[in-house]
This record gives structure tokens, C-alpha cells and sequence, in this order.
């Protein structure tokens, strides 16, 4: 028996240093665990911080210094004027598009609005579709036609589908991308609002006969879009 106890003492004491290093290697695993996880967490955190980082320096200056808190409520009375001015219509969410939009282009909201009032003959009607002429039919509020719709929307990485030329945010779109790229070329908005009334030929053509780019087309819309600028500054 005097050699039976120490051995039974022996057996828990290693079993006892079995148990503790069990514990503490679950412990320490446990330990591990947390650390690894907040780790993760702060490598999220960071590349998250990353990539808005890059995204704001990709967005231009004045997006950075500017925050919707500010510019919302301009845009959304510019908005109310141009529904207003539409007799109800051109839709508010219309409106709100075309203003953003308009940020985007650094184009002249009041520009756009009087090109769609006068291509749509005041209706705003983006169902609408022009008379028959020899290069066809003209469609939506903004009136592209089949030959040119395509490669606008193209230079825009926009798709393109003939029905899509009835939805109002996509003719929006399309008159901002061709003024766009219009205004560019030309560098002022009478060559480049005639051109976008008569084409590019049509351009030369009239440039040719009177010896400016002066179309009545070009002087009424921007007549148009002073008074509209005049109006909002009165009020």
C-alpha cells in the first residue's frame, strides 16, 4: 500500500498538468481567436478607409467641398421652377435628374430644360414621336433619331434599344451627353444648339448661308434659359 499512494499521487499530479495545460491552451486559443478577429476587423476598417479615400479624390473638387446638405435645396427649387414653368409637365423627379445631371456636365440646367420644352413642342412628352422626315422619325422628349441615338449613347457607354428612346431619363441623358460633347467641339452654345437642331452638315450648311450660327433655334433656347436664370435669381 506505501507504494500504491505515491503512485496514485504520481498519476494526479500529471493528470492535474494534463488539465492545466488543456486550459491553457484553450485559453490561449481563445486569446488567439479574439485576436485574430479584431485584427480582421481593423484590416476591414482600413480598406474600407482606403476606398473611400479613393473615391473622393476621384470625384471633382467641388464634390469634396460641397455636401448635399448644401446644394440639395438649390437643385430642388431649380426643380420646382422648371415643373412649374411646364405647367406640371415635366415630372419632379424629371427635374431632379436633370439638375444632377446638370452638375455632372457643368452644363447649365436652364439649357437642357429649354432644349427639351422646345424639342418637344412644350408637351415634355417623352412618348412623343415627330413627324416623318427623309432620315425617319424623330423620338422621346428630346427627339433623337435612329441614325444618331446609337452612337450617342455609344460615346456615353450607354446602352441602346429604339424603346429606350421613350424613357424620359434616358433622352435626359442623351441631349446632356450630345451638348456635352457638342459644346466641346464647338465651344459655344450656338453652333453647338444648332448643330444639334440641324446636325453637324446641317451646321455648315447655315453657317454658309448667313454667315453666323445664329438659328433662331439656337437664340431661343438660350433666350429662354436667361429668363429662366433671371426669374430664379429674382427669387
Amino acid at each position: 500500500m506505501k507504494v500504491v499512494r505515491p503512485l496514485l499521487l504520481a498519476g494526479t499530479a500529471i493528470l492535474l498538468v494534463g488539465i492545466t495545460v488543456v486550459i491553457v491552451d484553450h485559453v490561449n486559443e481563445q486569446k488567439y481567436n479574439a485576436l485574430t478577429k479584431e485584427n480582421q476587423q481593423l484590416m476591414n476598417k482600413n480598406e474600407k478607409l482606403k476606398t473611400e479615400k479613393k473615391y473622393l479624390i476621384s470625384q471633382p473638387s467641388d464634390f469634396k467641398q460641397k455636401s448635399g446638405f448644401f446644394v440639395w435645396p438649390k437643385m430642388e427649387k431649380t426643380a420646382d421652377h422648371f415643373v412649374k414653368e411646364s405647367e406640371g409637365n415635366f415630372k419632379k423627379a424629371w427635374a431632379l435628374y436633370l439638375v444632377r445631371e446638370s452638375k455632372r456636365y457643368h452644363i447649365n440646367p436652364n439649357i437642357v430644360f429649354e432644349l427639351l420644352n422646345v424639342e418637344s413642342g412644350g408637351t415634355f412628352n417623352p412618348k412623343l414621336v415627330g413627324p416623318k422626315t427623309k432620315y425617319g422619325h424623330a423620338y422621346g422628349m428630346s427627339q433623337f433619331m435612329e441614325n444618331t441615338a446609337p452612337w450617342i449613347a455609344d460615346m456615353g457607354g450607354l446602352p441602346y434599344k429604339k424603346d429606350l428612346l421613350f424613357d424620359p431619363y434616358y433622352s435626359i441623358e442623351l441631349s446632356f451627353i450630345y451638348l456635352d460633347y457638342l459644346h466641346d467641339k464647338y465651344g459655344n452654345w450656338d453652333e453647338a444648339l444648332t448643330a444639334y437642331n440641324r446636325g453637324v452638315a446641317g451646321l455648315k450648311e447655315y453657317k454658309a448661308e448667313n454667315g453666323h450660327a445664329k438659328s433662331g433655334y439656337a437664340k431661343t433656347i438660350q433666350n429662354n434659359a436667361a429668363d429662366d436664370t433671371a426669374v430664379a435669381v429674382a427669387n
